[in-house]
């Protein structure tokens, strides 16, 4: 749950006044683990070229 804000994409407040619902929060962290998974996969072909 704390994961978007530790990365700055959002406010503690945001988390729990209501402004974000844990769905837009599931997305935030979707889109933390492609973020994540894509700089791997770069990294590993980088490495490898």
């Amino acid at each position: 749950m704390l994961r978007p804000v530790m990365e700055g994409l959002c406010r503690y407040e945001s988390t729990i006044d209501g402004t974000l619902s844990l769905a837009d929060i599931a997305l935030l962290n979707d889109a933390i683990d492609i973020r994540d998974e894509n700089a791997y996969r770069a990294q590993k072909a980088a490495e490898n070229g």
